[in-house]
């Protein structure tokens, strides 16, 4: 990435005030933006957001839904952004079967929204449409899957995210195009890091048993994820919108960015790991019938590494390390914003 890119720039961020989006915000700043987000309040009563005191730094925060096209529209023409970047979701498989309209809604209509907005102000001209891992229809084979995949999903969250993509690449071809707007999507999973609370996360859950000395139920000890540190998608997703700016629509297309093979664990072992580093909880597994949940996913990134020069850097270890590292500094009542900006710095070297 180049800093002097993003140095003055005006960016917006949808989704803002959650996890991703909170440390693509902060990121952002440290990288000199003028950073204007767009969101519905923290879903957690502690959350990144507030914790870092996000909100002192970044140029506006809009708390809005997205489903709200014309407030939308005012806000991304007030920030005159060159760059956008598209998180606001409801991002929760388990709460997608709970509560499946909403989840469509936002995360099919939303990114409609968001596009419209985006093709109705003059200033944009990148867009970074975030999905997930899960968009693709799963086999449940063991090899990875390419942007070339089919797209599908079981549950109401994996559908509505290859609904988002079918609507992204509708949209790219329809009308964004002849705009002269650059417009990707990026997918990945499964990401870890300090602050998220969210409800149904595996991590979020082992460091909330161990807070609260309690026994960590988990539901599928065997299902394999692409676990890899919050730090490692948003780095490709400003590598990846920088050069929509710069190389136009030779990028303007799907992305996968994921940890390498190696690091495609299960739960099981995540859980191990933890507990054998010291950080133990006592944990059982949870008895009652499940929705259901892919038991094996996998991603390849050859793609990103090969065009976009893109690469993880931290192996899943590392990013364990670095999450309960985060937790433990929250926990000490550290001064987060600069507890993460170091952690940056870290991974970027710099």
């Amino acid at each position: 990435m180049s800093a002097s890119f993003w140095r003055g720039k005006s960016v917006f961020v949808t989704g803002h005030t959650g996890f991703k989006g909170g440390w693509l915000s902060h990121w952002l700043c440290d990288l000199g933006a003028k950073v204007h987000g767009y969101s519905l309040e923290p879903s957690t009563e502690t959350n990144f957001f507030t914790e870092t005191r996000l909100q002192e730094r970044i140029e506006a925060s809009t708390v809005a839904d997205i489903l709200d096209l014309a407030r939308l529209i005012r806000a991304l023409t007030a920030s005159n952004a060159d760059v956008v970047f598209h998180l606001a979701a409801q991002p929760l498989v388990r709460r997608s079967y709970r509560e499946p309209t909403e989840t469509f809604a936002t995360n099919v209509m939303g990114t409609v929204n968001l596009l419209e907005a985006c093709g109705c102000v003059e200033s944009v001209k990148a867009i970074v449409n975030v999905t997930t891992d899960k968009c693709y229809q799963n086999r449940e084979w063991p090899w990875p899957y390419r942007e070339t995949d089919a797209l599908g999903g079981h549950d109401p969250y994996s559908a509505s995210k290859a609904c988002a993509e079918i609507v992204t690449a509708a949209y790219r071809r329809s009308f964004l195009d002849d705009l002269g707007k650059q417009l990707a999507s990026a997918r990945a999973g499964n990401v870890i890091g300090g602050g998220d609370w969210a409800e149904d996360r595996l991590i979020p859950d082992f460091l909330r048993a161990i807070d609260s000395d309690e026994v960590l139920t988990i539901r599928s000890p065997d299902a394999v994820r692409p676990w890899q540190h919050v730090l490692e998608p948003l780095s490709g997703y400003l590598k990846l919108a920088e050069k929509l700016c710069t190389g136009g629509e030779l990028f303007a297309e799907a992305w996968n960015f994921a940890p390498d093979e190696s690091d495609a664990k299960c739960v099981r072992w995540i859980v191990e790991t933890l507990s054998n580093a010291g950080h133990g909880a006592e944990w059982s597994i949870e008895g009652q019938k499940q929705p259901h949940e892919a038991a094996v996913l996998r991603l390849d990134s050859s793609k990103a590494k090969t065009s976009l020069g893109w690469a993880p850097r931290w192996g899943l270890e590392v990013a364990l390390n670095k999450t309960l590292e985060w937790h433990k500094a929250w926990r000490n009542k550290s001064d987060m914003a600069v507890v993460t900006s170091n952690q940056i710095v870290a991974y970027t070297g710099q």
